[in-house]
């Protein structure tokens, strides 16, 4: 069955399959709109340091021959073949990522998804729109990377301004212009400055490369080659490559299945409730499904033995089965840093073998997963969490802020964090250029690795009566490429 991803999760591949050998395939379409979608191999400081692992519609395969470009097929619009051990060590991350091949924006965009497929089932899924997007010309789609020695996926979903060449230039690349008509061709663009990785980008598909003896590699490398059907006649054998196993993994359609009709109930009350029924299963893939959401406003969580939760006083609204709750103390020194900074939890441990049910004040909740990654966010947006996280107050200083600077909470670790907001909120994506500012009123939360940079005032009289002349504060955020702040449409 296929795991359904939502934008900013991670997981790891060995909990969506056993198989090394992934097939990963893309779609994205819109009115009018011809997109290059592209594979990034970038090293443990993101960027290209090695140009040969740029994999394009110009460059098909890596050196090794561990990432490939498939083409269109089985539904998708690009797809790649990946062979996770046989990529080198010095690749520490492969990013997809779509652009737009002439005019248009990302905001254009119909549907797209991101799918993993491997031995023949689709295993995962990242499904998006062009809702989430405005006047990019580039996103960010999905990322496959190592963390403590093992291969994950992250659903990144994020715009970037500029196209190909831009999105090149970011990760450290250069865009060299073709050479005229009449040159003689060449085989390698040389880049422009020493240590500065360069691919060519031309304007229009250049005609099919000459056969390129494929590079020697490691005896265990296995590599995942997809035959495309062909209606009319059988599909031709893919081609063997040297000292390498080739598993020939058949694509499933890209459609998904329509769901199972529901089991016939009685007629009267209950069939008029159906639709309000408890859910069992987490459409959103929580790691283990322990945290499944409701509704917008209602989760539940699984208790077993030896994973407390902690949870806002106060937010239990049902449970299931033997649930124990205790107050929890902060302790003399925290207690102590919460009054003073305004960030102290007012918590009860919840202990046992069940389920039980959180909401507050109708509030919209996420639920938030952290894979070694810091999250802040604001003690009076958290709901809940594991008790195996780290949290600690963090202090943001900047001049015209009130007293200086305030203060938020940073959940560092692995394990899951219930937020709340007032309606939805928006995921703001934070890069170099440009700076994004948001009002301190409605910020929610926001990526460690976003740095806060300077503040602010921004004075504007909200309301036609005397005196109510409302001054708020803006923080300017920026950071590397993935980084993101969380804002609501309401101001606290």
């Amino acid at each position: 069955m296929s795991r359904e991803l939502v934008k900013a999760s991670r997981v790891r591949i060995s909990e969506l399959t056993a198989s090394t050998e992934l097939y990963l395939g893309v779609h994205i379409a819109g009115p009018g709109l011809t997109f290059d979608i592209s594979c990034f191999g970038l090293d443990a400081e993101e960027r290209l340091s090695d140009d040969r692992y740029f994999v394009f519609f110009n460059q098909p395969a890596s050196p090794e021959q561990s990432i490939r470009l498939l083409g269109a097929q089985g539904g998708d619009s690009e797809s790649f073949a990946v062979a996770l051990p046989a990529v080198p060590e010095a690749v520490h991350k492969l990013a997809l990522t779509a652009t737009i091949d002439g005019d248009g924006q990302m905001s254009q965009v119909a549907s797209g998804y991101v799918r993993i497929v491997a031995g023949g089932t689709e295993v995962g899924r990242y499904s998006f729109t062009g809702a989430e997007f405005s006047t990019e010309r580039a996103v960010m789609l999905a990322d496959v990377y190592r963390r403590g020695g093992e291969w994950r996926f992250a659903a990144v979903g994020q715009g970037f301004d500029g196209g190909l060449r831009a999105l090149l230039e970011n990760f450290g690349g250069e865009a060299l212009e073709d050479e005229p008509a009449e040159a003689a061709p060449t085989s390698t663009a040389a880049p422009a400055a020493p240590g500065a990785p360069a691919a060519s980008v031309p304007q229009q598909a250049p005609p099919p490369p000459a056969a390129v003896p494929a590079p020697q590699q490691s005896a265990d490398a296995t590599l995942l080659a997809v035959p495309v059907p062909v209606p009319a006649a059988p599909a031709a054998p893919p081609a063997a490559y040297p000292d390498a196993t080739l598993l020939a993994v058949p694509v499933p359609p890209a459609a998904v299945p329509p769901a199972p009709a529901a089991p016939p109930q009685p007629a009267g009350l209950r069939i008029s409730l159906t639709k309000y029924a408890e859910l069992t299963k987490y459409s959103d893939a929580a790691a283990g499904q322990d945290w499944v959401k409701q509704n917008d406003k209602l989760v539940r969580v699984s208790l077993t033995k030896g994973r407390d939760v902690l949870a806002l006083q106060g937010s239990m609204v049902a449970y299931q089965g033997k649930a124990d709750f205790a107050h929890e103390g902060s302790g003399m020194l925290r207690t102590l840093v919460g009054n003073l900074t305004g960030q102290q939890l007012k918590l009860m441990r919840i202990t046992g073998e069940g389920q039980v049910f959180l909401a507050d004040e109708a509030c919209d909740l996420h639920v938030v997963r952290l894979e070694g990654d810091s999250f802040c966010v604001g003690s009076d947006r958290v709901l809940a969490f594991e008790a195996g996280l780290e949290h600690e107050v963090r202090r943001i200083e900047g001049e015209g802020l009130p007293n200086g600077g305030f203060f938020t909470l940073q959940f560092s670790g692995h394990g899951t964090v219930v937020v709340k907001t007032n309606g939805t909120p928006v995921v703001l994506p934070v890069t170099p250029t440009p700076e994004t500012y948001v009002d301190v009123q409605a910020l929610v939360a926001w990526s460690r690795g976003s740095q806060v940079i300077t503040t602010a005032p921004v004075r504007i009289r909200r309301s036609a009566y005397a005196g109510h002349a409302a001054e708020s504060y803006s923080l300017q955020f920026r950071g590397a490429p993935g980084n993101f702040v969380v804002v609501q449409p309401f101001e606290v």
